[in-house]
């Protein structure tokens, strides 16, 4: 601008930029069929959730990557985790709504003698609020369930979801990681890098990233290897013969009475072999 000879201050060419970008707060009602989504404030078909670790390890709109244990528990019961986009708490702005409205029309100012009387005040209190008249919606919404949303509802599995422990551990440089007071092997490539575990009664999965990368069963003893040589790589990998062969040879190296002593040992003590 200056070399067409408009003369103007930076500050002037600033304000007017941030007027051309000023964006308004400004948003859309979100409105959804029965049993179309569902919204979840921490952790149908769709459930949109926030990108809470228990659910997102790493937040993509377009790509997220999935907590294992929770994609599993998604598949198991039928519905598609959907999370918002990051810092958009209005992609799910029913369930906040929701949330502001219970905590202060029911917790507000109320104080409970116990748990027990806590459910039965709210029993009570969310009953009167499913039979009034919406504000919004000007529809009762305990008629809206019965009426539209019930019979959209899947049935459940027959069997609950299995529950496993969950977490991460750093791969060692021998390969393994540090489960329980024993060591269970992981494929070379990700030594260094942090990896997800899941465990249940009887086994070991460890994910890279929503990746299985390795299965273990789980050992009963503590200080023991569960190891894949698999894992390991090419160099490293070495049968039990071609041990016995190059010790041998580093015994001759040393003189005929040591690779003699060599072969009696491997006579006396086949066990110690490997």
């Amino acid at each position: 601008m200056q070399e067409e000879g408009v003369k103007v201050g930076y500050s002037t060419v600033k304000d007017y930029i941030s007027q051309i970008k000023k964006r308004e707060n400004i948003f859309i009602r979100i409105h959804t069929l029965p049993a179309e989504e569902a919204q979840v404030d921490f952790g149908y078909q769709y459930v949109k959730i926030d990108n809470l670790k228990s659910a997102i390890l790493q937040a993509n709109f377009y790509e997220p990557i999935y907590q294992e244990l929770y994609k599993n528990f998604a598949s198991h019961y039928g519905f598609h985790p959907l999370p918002c986009r990051i810092r958009r708490t209005n992609d799910k702005g029913k369930v906040e709504s929701w949330i502001k409205y219970v905590k202060y029309n029911f917790f507000l100012e109320r104080k409970f003698s116990g748990e027990k009387d806590l459910k039965e005040r709210l029993f009570k209190w969310y009953t009167r609020a499913n039979h009034r008249i919406h504000c919004t919606t000007r529809k009762v919404p305990q008629e809206v369930f019965e009426k539209e949303e019930k019979a959209k509802l899947i049935s459940l599995p027959q069997e609950e979801f299995k529950l496993v422990k969950v977490g991460t551990r750093k791969v060692c440089h021998d390969c393994h990681i540090y489960i329980d007071y024993n060591y269970y092997s992981v494929p070379f490539e990700y030594v260094g890098k942090e990896v997800e575990i899941e465990l249940s009664k009887n086994l070991l999965k460890v994910f890279y990233q929503g990746k299985e990368i390795a299965l273990h069963s789980r050992l009963s003893d503590r200080g023991k290897f569960s190891t894949n040589n698999s894992h390991y790589p090419a160099y490293k990998r070495h049968s039990d013969t071609e041990y016995q062969e190059n010790y041998q040879a580093k015994m001759a190296g040393i003189g005929n009475y040591t690779e003699q002593l060599f072969f009696l040992i491997i006579k006396e003590h086949p066990q110690d072999r490997k």
